[in-house]
């Protein structure tokens, strides 16, 4: 039998312990993992190895180079989607087949699809998370020019994201990689959304024996809104006079609070009293993740890194001799060692299997601040432990109906 073709992107294990002959539904290797698929049109399987844990998907071989190739390149355009980690071909089987090629790609630890989402007990106080989360997903693609083609709720996973929702796409089959996207296209891509999302509601409804009616089907056109809202927010140019230079700052602040990075400020010719008008040019929504990354070496998602990057500048400027800088590096290392390390080395031995320990770190963090403001007093790292593991849930999100702390 021929060797298939593999490509396999640095890092990752080579693979070929698995069976290619054969369909991934006919493995029985023991590195074959019983996790949750969700629902897709093609098979998945997932397998562990010492590198961590693959979801691999069988489909034609089209599909899956263009799936493959999509998938890199908003690696590289730092969109939230899955990891690519390789593409085989089996060449001796049927290229129209369904078995003919297969994606791999990290598995995204700590995730979840939708249907665990809307269905739980808590989905009322998350719904705003997941269509925030939802609609900031659509925008990135949109701005990396990336044409969907397919959006769905079942075409995305979900992780906590502190005190927000973290979505990333999954399903990039029917994506297109261009320069820039036309109104056409990103109206196109929304009114596929707003379908397909509807389409899931209804899904939700009758599995659990609801009546349509009390579906609910409107959460696409929610998305939609809050994703128009957005990209204005993102795209619109802003006119300044010739003495408001303060302004570009002002205006770049912003979208770094939002989580999204700069990456090209335009100032044109306005034509009026010496005015410009002021163009920024975003890229993916990973600023505080970049941030805590580049200060500890830190990996977190961005509102995680939002969250831990507040408990290290308040470390700072409670704790470093002078007025340390915010980037000062020997205090952000200082912090990690002292605070950091230790305090998620002790969340660790209470938390349950399965539990991202960064999201616990952060709702202990949101239960000091709370337990901070109740007192009228900072409340040591110490003392806020013991109380949140008397009245908190380490590892379970925090109370999203005070989120936005």
């Amino acid at each position: 039998m021929p060797t298939p073709h593999l490509i396999i992107r640095h890092g990752n294990p080579d693979l070929l312990d698995l069976a290619w002959d054969r369909s991934i539904t006919e493995w029985d290797s023991a590195r074959l993992l019983d996790l949750p698929t969700g629902i897709h049109r093609h098979e998945i399987v997932f397998v562990g190895y010492a590198e961590g844990i693959y979801a691999i998907k069988e489909l034609p071989r089209r599909a899956a180079r263009r799936e493959y190739q999509v998938l890199r390149g908003l690696v590289d355009r730092d969109v939230q989607v899955v990891l690519p980690a390789g593409l085989v071909e089996r060449p001796w089987v049927d290229p129209h087949e369904e078995s003919s090629a297969a994606v791999i790609t990290r598995y995204l630890d700590f995730s979840f699809s939708y249907r665990e989402l809307v269905s739980g007990g808590d989905f009322g106080p998350r719904r705003n998370q997941m269509l925030d989360g939802f609609a900031a997903l659509l925008v990135e693609l949109h701005l990396a020019g990336c044409y969907w083609g397919d959006c769905s709720l079942s075409n995305v996973l979900y992780r906590y994201d502190a005190g927000a929702i973290e979505v990333s796409m999954v399903d990039a089959e029917t994506a297109e990689l261009h320069d820039e996207l036309s109104e056409g296209q990103r109206e196109a891509d929304l009114a596929i959304m707003t379908l397909n999302v509807a389409g899931g509601m209804a899904d939700v409804a009758a599995e659990s024996g609801s009546e349509l009616d009390h579906a609910d089907l409107a959460l696409g056109e929610d998305i939609a809104g809050r994703y128009q809202a957005l990209w204005h927010e993102l795209t619109d140019d802003v006119v300044i006079a010739a003495d408001e230079r303060y302004r570009i700052e002002e205006r770049i602040g912003r979208l770094n609070a939002l989580g999204f990075e700069a990456s090209d400020v335009e100032l044109i010719p306005d034509g009026k009293n010496s005015s410009v008008r002021l163009r920024v040019k975003v890229r993916g929504r990973n600023f505080h993740t970049d941030r805590l990354r580049e200060l500890t070496q830190i990996e977190a998602a961005e509102s995680q890194a939002r969250q831990i990057l507040s408990d290290l500048y308040y470390f700072q400027s409670s704790h470093a001799a002078g007025a340390a800088s915010p980037s000062d590096p020997v205090t952000a290392i200082e912090w990690r060692v002292s605070v950091f390390e230790p305090t998620l080395a002790r969340i660790r031995t209470v938390l349950e299997p399965g539990r991202d320990p960064v999201q616990a770190y952060c709702d202990f963090l949101y239960h000091r601040f709370a337990a901070s403001q109740a007192s009228g007093r900072d409340i040591a790292n110490d003392v806020a432990f013991a109380d949140w593991l008397d009245h908190g849930r380490p590892g379970y999100p925090q109370d999203l109906t005070d989120s936005a702390s």
